[in-house]
């Protein structure tokens, strides 16, 4: 088989992970060096687009998508039926570096089916990002997928050179991941994601030694695959950066794939339900939510209607208006319609006058969202705030949400 046509399946098998991103890594550069490729900032990359839309700038792919496990949700799982190819090492650093050059990418995140052993595969994977980093001077980033069951050592070879590393949980609880993928195990994904925490928290006290994966590490589960609710994935979410310190916890909502086994759900999961854990865990991470504050129904589900923050608001009306002169930033972040950069405008700008509704609209912010929510020096929202017809007329009708379908 041909570079060409390995790269068109293998590229296409790696659309399915989704915790891939190049933001957090320390700042590199060949400018005034003399020796090294590339670099993890300035502009001028040329950015593509997935087949399922996607907009990267990383060459994403995978070694191989041949697999010695089975796992029930996934394409390439050892009796799924398709075409099968690997690349071989020095072909992966031919790619990137070729593609690199001609600012197509600005790095690589490579994955890998398990070939043989997880040893085996592991370390095929660090061996492409040395060659990269040591044979080529590549200062280009670099996102590995680790193998959980991989020895301990290799794990950590693989952070000498990776920016970001990942070890993905798969699914919410450890029931469901002992249910479709009887192979792979809770307990040493979380070893695994223990000492990687470890060594990268060491690397950050002790500033001279070896750089070590600098912009962390990051997970992905399948959301839907199973019935766990909304409730158990934000509480397995919040386990997950404050016990591992992770960056990024990343959904994806499962879709059904050709021969699937019959405990699986016959249809996809909604995107828009994807969406919604994402607002959720952004309103954990930077609006200072708990994840037992969100607004959940009896099943323990967000409402898809409407995003996590203005459900809160609304069934929080009695914290309602908020003086945009005298409230706290904490108070602000809970008003729908404002961001924390528009909240931090905000607190700037009030130090010199008493704002007015018409500086929160050059803050740009959402001020039909917004209006009900506040007070300020010109506005007071009367009974706005209390009308039956508040959450009909701020949530996007149906015809709307349909782009999520």
């Amino acid at each position: 088989m041909d570079l060409l046509a390995k790269l068109r399946i293998l590229a296409d098998a790696a659309k399915y992970d989704a915790s891939c991103a190049s933001s957090g890594t320390v700042t590199r550069s060949s400018l005034g060096e003399k020796t090294g490729v590339g670099s993890t900032e300035g502009m001028g990359i040329c950015h593509a687009y997935a087949p399922d839309g996607r907009c990267i700038s990383l060459l994403k792919i995978l070694l191989t998508n041949s697999c010695v496990y089975d796992c029930l949700y996934c394409i390439n799982r050892r009796s799924s039926n398709v075409q099968r190819a690997r690349f071989t090492v020095e072909e992966v650093v031919t790619l990137t570096l070729g593609f690199y050059r001609r600012n197509c990418i600005e790095g690589l995140f490579l994955s890998s089916g398990i070939i043989r052993s997880p040893d085996y595969t592991m370390e095929q994977v660090v061996r492409v990002a040395k060659a990269l980093r040591v044979d080529h001077g590549f200062r280009g980033y670099i996102h590995l997928k680790t193998i959980p069951d991989a020895s301990p050592e290799l794990l950590l070879e693989a952070g000498l050179y990776a920016d970001r590393l990942s070890i993905n949980v798969e699914m919410p609880t450890e029931d469901g991941l002992a249910r479709l993928a009887p192979e792979k195990d809770m307990p040493s994904i979380r070893r695994s994601m223990g000492r990687m925490r470890l060594r990268i928290d060491e690397a950050k006290a002790e500033k001279k030694s070896a750089r070590f994966a600098p912009a962390g590490q990051s997970t992905q589960m399948i959301v839907g695959a199973d019935d766990s609710s909304d409730r158990k994935i934000l509480a397995l979410s919040t386990n997950l950066y404050g016990n591992y310190g992770l960056r990024r916890v990343y959904f994806s909502a499962f879709s059904p794939i050709p021969d699937a086994s019959a405990i699986l759900p016959p249809k996809r999961a909604p995107l828009l339900r994807e969406h919604r854990l994402y607002q959720a865990d952004w309103l954990m991470r930077f609006y200072e939510f708990k994840a037992d504050e969100l607004a959940l129904d009896a099943a323990g589900n967000m409402d898809l209607s409407m995003d996590p923050k203005l459900a809160w608001a609304l069934q929080h009306r009695e914290q309602f208006p908020v003086d945009v002169n005298t409230a706290s930033r904490e108070q602000l972040l809970r008003v729908p319609g404002m961001g924390v950069k528009s909240v931090d405008k905000l607190l700037q700008a009030r130090r010199h006058r008493r704002l007015r509704m018409d500086d929160l609209a050059r803050l740009r912010m959402t001020m039909a969202k917004v209006a009900p929510f506040v007070t300020a020096l010109d506005y007071q929202p009367g009974g706005l705030l209390d009308s039956a017809r508040l959450a009909q007329r701020l949530v996007p009708q149906a015809a709307q949400l349909d782009m999520f379908a």
